[in-house]
């Protein structure tokens, strides 16, 4: 593999990011660039688009010889199945959310620190993704973390972003701090951090019990693993609608990676593992989806429900655990991607609702689901876009969360264990209880007439219309041809089940 073309996948949007903020302070200080504010946007749009030509060629290299590593001094990077997975879906959201941002940032105090932190987290997710030790993943996890808090409080002018930036930040802290003694408590038992030397001597000890645990809470947080959740809805709801997409499309699946990594690592020390992921999966799933039915903002609700969609990862993740079987890991990484692609359209297709109707006139409130009545009849577009999302969500054919959720059930039922089995029809109830809050937003859109508060022919730029057709046509193809991406959903799922 080469190895220089690897390491670009991560350097370039991160070198491009000070590179960015130079180009906006300079238009600001001298006054030099009256399009300064277009220059920043398409400089981030290609730095993105830059990143792809590394990361193409690392795929081919990739299929061809199932290995590649790169190290500067003692931070060594691996390509292997699960980090080409989550660097994808980084990518595409990430190129995606520029695109789309281009026009919904315009005009925004400090937007040029917008694209750079945005380019910071594209950039340390894919080093996170590709991090083979414990140390390293915990520095690539703090520097994701960093970026994501200025990202979520980015209009600190107003009161709830700030308040929802804070607890993120505090939240987010205690869980790190748990991680860091738990990767002490590791060190102390294994005398190594190397995730590989790792699982060869792990075996059961209180110690590597404990650090489990720790790490369950910790990352849990970013996860937002109930109880640990409490930060989202807040965050979701404050932070700009391209941000929202990628917190719930990418970064709460980059922690749940990175949990993946030391419990795979740990594998040897208890088989509880795979029932812990079940339980607060199922517990992800009710809670998530009885708090969603109770919200009036749109963000807010899509927020809920994405503990939903975490739980049923964490279910077929925890039947993967059990059985070993790939079954139930393509289905867990076929939903990873499905929920990344639907919940970023979801948002995108909201956020472009928002703007439409509120922003593009200076309102900066939230989005209600009383503000969509007719909005099918004024903005066909983005209204059919948050619909299909809505409805792959909620898992009907034949849209892609619907394939992803049916591959974890066989998994389940395959199992052929009655507590799994019950779990799995709990899990199909839910998902048909998601219905009863994705159905009426549809209704809404197209079965209720414009409100007075509706207002008509707002003229909604081609950027933002572009990213939702691109992922629209995705949730759709993936539904029909759910093989269409396997490719890169059995290399990921073989890296899994060679962990054990």
């Amino acid at each position: 593999m080469d190895t220089t073309l690897f390491v670009w996948m991560v350097a370039i949007p991160i070198l491009a990011a000070p590179v960015i903020y130079l180009l906006g302070r300079l238009g600001v200080q001298q006054e030099i660039l009256p399009q300064r504010s277009k220059l920043v946007r398409w400089a981030a749009f290609t730095a993105t688009l830059a990143t792809w030509i590394p990361f193409i060629f690392t795929v081919r290299d990739f299929l061809s010889q199932r290995h590649g590593q790169f190290h500067i001094e003692s931070i060594w990077l691996e390509v292997d199945g699960l980090s080409l997975l989550m660097s994808f879906i980084v990518l595409l959201l990430g190129t995606i959310v520029i695109l789309f941002s281009g026009s919904y940032m315009a005009g925004e105090i400090g937007e040029e620190k917008y694209y750079v932190m945005l380019l910071v987290m594209v950039g340390v997710m894919i080093g996170l993704s590709c991090a083979t030790d414990l140390f390293n993943l915990w520095i690539w996890f703090e520097a994701m973390a960093v970026s994501s808090y200025l990202l979520v409080a980015f209009y600190r002018r107003q009161p709830a972003s700030l308040e929802a930036g804070m607890k993120y930040l505090v939240q987010s802290a205690v869980g790190s701090v748990l991680v860091l003694v738990g990767i002490a408590a590791v060190l102390a038992q294994a005398k190594t951090l190397t995730l590989s030397q790792i699982r060869e001597v792990a075996t059961a000890s209180p110690i590597l019990l404990a650090a489990g645990a720790l790490f369950i809470v910790g990352f849990g947080v970013k996860i937002a693993i109930v109880p640990m959740h409490t930060w989202l809805p807040d965050a979701h709801a404050q932070a700009p609608s391209g941000i929202s997409a990628m917190l719930s499309g990418i970064v709460i699946e980059i922690g749940l990676l990175a949990l993946l990594r030391t419990l795979l690592a740990l594998a040897g020390v208890t088989r509880a593992w795979c029932f812990l992921l079940m339980g607060f999966g199922a517990l992800n799933m009710i809670y998530g989806n009885l708090m969603a039915l109770r919200q009036n903002q749109v963000k807010r609700l899509l927020a809920y429900s994405s503990l939903s969609h975490i739980g049923y990862i964490l279910f077929g993740l925890g039947i993967a655990f059990y059985s070993h079987q790939g079954i139930g890991a393509s289905g867990a990484f076929f939903h990873i991607l499905n929920h990344g692609v639907m919940k970023g359209l979801a948002f995108l297709a909201a956020g472009t609702l928002l703007y439409a109707i509120k922003l593009s006139r200076g309102n900066h409130e939230p989005l209600l689901i009383s503000d969509l009545a007719g909005a099918a009849s004024r903005y066909p577009l983005p209204s059919l876009a948050l619909s299909v999302a809505l409805l792959g969500l909620g898992g009907l054919p034949p849209l892609a969360g619907f394939m992803s959720k049916w591959q974890i059930f066989t998994a389940g039922f395959a199992t052929h264990n009655g507590v799994i089995m019950c779990l799995v029809v709990f899990a199909a109830l839910n998902s048909v209880l998601s219905l009863a809050y994705y159905a009426p937003m549809v209704n809404i859109m197209y079965r209720t007439k414009p409100g007075a508060g509706t207002p008509e022919n707002s003229m909604i730029p081609i950027t933002m219309l572009i990213p939702l057709g691109i992922l629209a046509c995705l949730v759709i193809l993936l539904g029909l041809w759910p093989g269409f991406m396997d490719w890169i959903i059995q290399p990921a799922s073989q890296s899994f089940l060679i962990g054990f």
